[in-house]
């Protein structure tokens, strides 16, 4: 077999584990996300653990599926597999192009929330995560634990599986990077399983993406996810808080 044709089939053989990676992550995630429901102690009157646990577990076993699996499955030598096939390497330098990318993302994003809450109307303009909290009070231990994961730890779980395994299988299979940037925007928009946000979703998403393709580095991925999340974080906070 030529050399090319054997790099060819090695990248496709690569993009695919990469892809059962992905594939096992999500399905823990909605498995994880179901048993959580059904084990809430009552139906709209969840207690403050069960409701931290139904907002962390999913995401973080999700998260560590991905992390496992690549340094199962990942291509190339054992050492380093984790760092290199999911582009996680930190830097200030890719932490600060997150920041500059998420600040021009929301210089975009917040004007297209606005008018998309317009057209559909506030009653349609909450989102899944604003129903979940709605009419819930916390003291401040718990609405500060719920503030930091839904700022800090969930877009490091959600770029880990998305920006991280996802956008690996694709460059496996080489593909452009703009259709690897479109792919996992579609997506990411799509996962979040709320039909009527979608368009806004994509919106907010393609800064994410964008850090990512013109950093090579899932750390500007996720601090651009990271300042997107501050404003929703800090809403949730003082709704909810006592």
């Amino acid at each position: 077999m030529p050399a090319t044709e054997e790099r060819s089939a090695q990248g496709g053989r690569a993009g695919l584990l990469m892809m059962v990676v992905f594939a096992a992550a999500v399905i823990t995630f909605l498995g994880t996300s179901m048993l959580a429901l059904v084990l809430a102690e009552t139906p709209g009157n969840v207690s403050p653990a069960a409701m931290l646990a139904n907002l962390t577990g999913p995401g973080v076993l999700a998260a560590l599926v991905a992390i496992t699996g690549t340094a199962l499955l990942g291509a190339g030598p054992g050492t380093a597999r984790i760092r290199r096939e999911l582009a996680l390497r930190w830097s200030w330098r890719a932490a600060g192009h997150g920041l500059l990318i998420g600040a021009v993302g929301l210089a975009v994003s917040l004007p297209a929330a606005m008018l998309w809450t317009r057209w559909v109307g506030p009653d349609q303009a909450e989102s899944a995560l604003g129903e979940t909290f709605r009419g819930k009070q916390f003291g401040l231990p718990v609405a500060g634990a719920v503030f930091l994961i839904i700022w800090l730890l969930a877009p490091i779980c959600e770029e880990l599986l998305f920006r991280g395994v996802l956008w690996r299988a694709f460059e496996h299979w080489r593909w452009n990077a703009w259709g690897i940037l479109a792919i996992t925007t579609v997506l990411f928009a799509l996962a979040h399983a709320e039909p009527l946000r979608t368009p806004l979703l994509l919106i907010i998403s393609i800064p994410v993406g964008v850090a990512r393709m013109l950093t090579g580095n899932l750390t500007a991925a996720i601090v651009t996810h990271q300042l997107n999340n501050f404003l929703p974080a800090l809403l949730v906070f003082l709704l909810v808080s006592e």
